[in-house]
């Protein structure tokens, strides 16, 4: 790292540890249930969702990078809308989904009618044993109500030889610990953000070995620095600049691809 690097994090992860201290906070969350939960997705999180077979450039680029795909048999836990599922795909992939949310189901059976979709909790999954080549579960897991539950479903359902891809948020993301960042509009209904220390714990927990971490950056791209008001827009553009140049400890959110121990 350059000294001009240095000089920008050393002062930085002073204030970080000022934030985490001034800015900490006890709060109490209720435990929903699997219906209150698809009621918000239902009714809220999917409120105005936007149909589409465009995929991102990050999806594509992440698809690309767990070639080759063809033949391989993929189920993506907590789908959403299809839109990693259509990644896959178009690289050869045959793909399956589950979602708690009937409105993100009935999407994505519009733009992958051949696919295999089911609308259920993620702790309970409708496939036999030993049947998926990859798992992934892609910003999903801090929302499910037993993750260790779903993980040891998901381990159930993947072959011995299978690869699973989970994206996590970070408890270490530093603009989290300077007060700045409180959490996605999930934590309305349930959001549990760990460190990545405690999510490698519930991996191995679950009979998963982490064999490989990386940043997820799909922040570095005008769609998301050009996101929302306009006076937003220098913040988000510091603040994905910000996390090329941090370490994976102070993420946002992080890749982890395990295999079956």
């Amino acid at each position: 790292m350059t000294s001009d690097g240095v000089l920008f994090i050393f002062p930085v992860s002073i204030l970080a540890l000022i934030g985490a201290v001034l800015f900490r906070k006890t709060t109490t969350q209720t435990i929903p249930n699997h219906n209150e939960i698809r009621r918000f997705y239902d009714g809220v999180y999917y409120q105005n969702l936007h149909l589409t077979r465009n995929v991102p450039k990050h999806l594509h680029r992440l698809a690309v990078t767990l070639a080759p795909w063809e033949g391989k048999q993929l189920l993506d836990v907590g789908c959403g809308a299809g839109q990693w599922l259509i990644a896959a795909a178009n690289l050869g992939a045959i793909p399956a989904g589950i979602d708690i949310s009937q409105v993100a189901i009935d999407a994505c059976r519009k733009i992958l009618p051949q696919s295999e979709l089911y609308c259920r909790p993620a702790e309970d999954l409708p496939f036999e044993d030993c049947r998926f080549d990859v798992i992934s579960c892609l910003g999903s897991l801090e929302h499910f109500l037993e993750p260790e539950k779903a993980l040891r479903e998901m381990v159930r359902v993947a072959k011995p030889s299978a690869r699973l891809l989970i994206l996590v948020p970070n408890a270490g993301f530093l603009t989290r610990r300077l007060g700045l960042y409180s959490g996605t509009q999930q934590k309305e209904i349930r959001e549990d953000v760990r460190t990545l220390a405690a999510w490698e714990c519930l991996f191995e927990s679950a009979g998963l070995r982490v064999v490989a971490r990386w940043k997820d950056l799909h922040v570095i791209s005008t769609s998301w620095i050009f996101r929302g008001r306009w006076f937003t827009w220098p913040f988000r553009t510091a603040q994905a600049l910000a996390l090329s140049l941090w370490p994976l400890s102070w993420q946002y959110q992080v890749f982890h691809l395990c295999e079956i121990r």
